[in-house]
């Protein structure tokens, strides 16, 4: 056969071949055309900047035991850190030692004795007022007991351990905490509360009747703080708030040492809010004071989500609190920036910051009970006394007090 021949019968074949019944893969014109279908992409549910955080909630909430209800054991690793260091026992000299860093006590045959000066005469109140139920169930011991707001024992700074009582620190003092005398009386004193913020059992009631007449869907999406400036760490928050009104209201108020506007950041003082009037904002800022700040355990009874800024001052209850899964970690030194993506990241991911709320509300209603301080006094006093290792004489320089 010719090559010509050849060749055209060749392109008859082909023709007849692209034109064959079988349709199959091919758009037919009365047919709508569509691609051939792909595997399914999984789509990120939150933006990129988003993913850290939901990555933080997420990790914590894997590695989350919940607490168990019984003899406060949700803080039973604080006292048995906080009393190591005495393993070998207490001794007379190192008490004597420790006397100019606090308030002295002694109990003797189960009566409580005070030296007489007490420099916070309401915080001594609260102290003993915690002691008492105690004293028929107690060795003889002597304690100092710091009423201060500062710890005293820096374990950089001393050459030896010594057996003071306060009730906030950080990782650098050998302190042993005690529940706050605040739990009862001599809170900080401020014109709401001038006698000072105590009776936590009574503002656990009042606050969470607030906290039910102001349901999550009523509250106002906004962060929310009062307080003096104490520290400069709560500026960036309340120029925030100027900045942003429609996304903070974070305003200072006045302390004893206010003088002049420059002492609210060249604004005028804002009047203290109640803390059951807290209770109606979804998001609620706490920051240290001098020492651990008395607001914070306050804040989660209003079932709002809590942004606790800095982790380095501790109560004795703080540790059962956990970062992402109680409440929101902030660094100290955060700039405005850093504070307006957190606070928004939360009012577009309203569900997250809803459950975060509640299982801090739950925390603490359920761990920070009045019968919760009650028993950590119990066990700490037990436990101290039993480190005690010399006959305690007494000091008739004290006065009694029980």
């Amino acid at each position: 056969m010719p090559y010509l021949e050849i060749v055209l019968a060749l392109l008859v074949l082909s023709f007849q071949l692209g034109h064959s019944d079988d349709d199959s893969g091919m758009c037919m014109a009365k047919e709508p055309c569509s691609e051939a279908p792909q595997q399914e992409t999984k789509v990120d549910l939150y933006k990129a900047t988003d993913n850290k955080y939901v990555a933080l909630i997420q990790e914590a909430l894997a590695s989350y035991e919940p607490c168990q209800q019984a003899n406060c054991s949700c803080h039973a690793d604080v006292l048995k850190t906080d009393l190591r260091p005495f393993k070998g026992g207490i001794s007379e000299q190192m008490v004597e030692r420790a006397r100019s860093y606090g308030t002295k006590y002694q109990i003797v045959d189960h009566r409580l004795y005070r030296q007489k000066d007490c420099m916070f005469p309401a915080r001594c109140s609260g102290v003993e007022h915690f002691i008492k139920p105690n004293l028929p169930h107690l060795p003889d011991m002597e304690l100092i007991i710091n009423c201060r707001d500062w710890p005293q024992i820096n374990r950089h700074w001393k050459q030896e351990k010594l057996p003071v009582l306060s009730f906030s620190k950080t990782d650098d003092y050998l302190d042993i905490m005690y529940p706050t005398w605040g739990f009862w009386e001599g809170g900080p004193a401020i014109s709401l509360y001038p006698t000072g913020l105590g009776r936590w059992d009574q503002h656990r009631v009042s606050i969470k009747k607030a906290a039910d007449s102001w349901k999550w869907e009523k509250k106002k999406a906004k962060a929310f703080f009062r307080g003096s400036r104490t520290s400069d760490e709560r500026d960036p928050l309340v120029l925030l708030s100027r900045r942003k009104p429609e996304l903070v209201d974070a305003q200072y108020t006045k302390n004893q040492a206010w003088k002049s506007p420059k002492d609210t950041l060249n604004a005028k003082p804002a009047q203290e809010v109640r803390l059951e009037d807290h209770c109606q904002y979804k998001y609620l800022f706490n920051f240290r004071g001098v020492a651990a700040s008395f607001r914070f355990k306050h804040l989660f009874l209003c079932r709002s989500l809590v942004f606790h800024v800095g982790s380095e001052w501790q109560e004795f209850f703080y540790p059962s609190l956990k970062p992402w899964v109680h409440y929101v970690p902030v660094r100290v030194g955060a700039t405005q920036e850093e504070l307006e993506e957190l606070i928004e990241f939360f009012a577009e991911h309203d569900d997250l910051a809803r459950e975060i709320a509640d299982r801090g509300f739950e925390h603490v209603w359920k761990h920070l009970r009045m019968k919760d301080v009650e028993c950590y006094w119990r066990k700490l006093l037990r436990r101290y006394g039993k480190l005690v290792k010399y006959e305690v004489k007494r000091d008739h320089s004290l006065v009694e007090v029980y």
